[in-house]
């Protein structure tokens, strides 16, 4: 046997062996992809797989927009999760970063329906019953608020820090935790309570979609 051959039966014998080593079943994969450290070179150079990395926002802690932001949120990174989109899709959570989350309720008051005078004497109105005890806050929102609000009771939940409006944002940073205020913008006014202190939380996540 000739040089040659000899080292062509040895790279063939190599590449079959690694062939045969390579992963076949969606758990083998997902399994494979964690353990090897580096996933989307694992997927690029072992499983010749296509993949797209993707930066993903949370917005909120509990009303998630889909399947991505929630993975983000309440995923481990290095963990694959899937498939997806009827078979077709894994993803894994390669990174994890914190964003301040702010939890707001809100009662909201549309202007493009009641004049803006009388809009404003409402607000003034709905929050002098709150602060003097006549009326609570969810009971008001459930009762005058003309957001999706109305029925989580005024409720926004943990919202990211620059996903609100500029103005809302700003004056929320200046109040104090239980705070009742009245925010003008350019969609009408938002009569909001800042529920609770600011905290940290997962707001962004580096995620990995594995085509099959």
């Amino acid at each position: 046997m000739t040089l040659s051959r000899f080292i062509g039966c040895c790279l063939f014998l190599l590449m079959a062996g690694h062939s045969q080593g390579q992963p076949k079943t969606i758990t083998e994969i997902k399994t494979a992809i964690e353990k090897s450290g580096n996933g989307p070179l694992y997927v690029k150079d072992v499983l010749k797989k296509k993949f797209r990395i993707d930066t993903v926002m949370v917005l909120r802690t509990s009303h998630f927009n889909g399947l991505a932001d929630s993975l983000a949120y309440h995923g481990k990174v290095g963990k694959v999760y899937g498939p997806y989109d009827k078979g077709r899709i894994l993803v894994q959570v390669l990174a994890q970063v914190p964003n301040t989350f702010n939890r707001v309720s809100q009662i909201y008051i549309d202007t493009s329906v009641f004049m803006r005078r009388f809009a404003d004497s409402l607000a003034d109105d709905i929050i002098g019953r709150i602060q003097q005890g006549k009326a609570s806050f969810e009971d008001m929102a459930q009762t005058y608020s003309m957001g999706g609000e109305s029925a989580t009771r005024g409720d926004l939940g943990w919202v990211a820090a620059g996903s609100m409006i500029p103005q809302i944002e700003k004056e929320l940073a200046k109040r104090k935790k239980g705070e009742v205020f009245k925010v003008w913008t350019a969609a009408g006014v938002h009569i909001l309570r800042k529920t609770e202190n600011p905290k940290q939380a997962t707001g962004f996540a580096l995620m990995m979609r594995v085509l099959l």
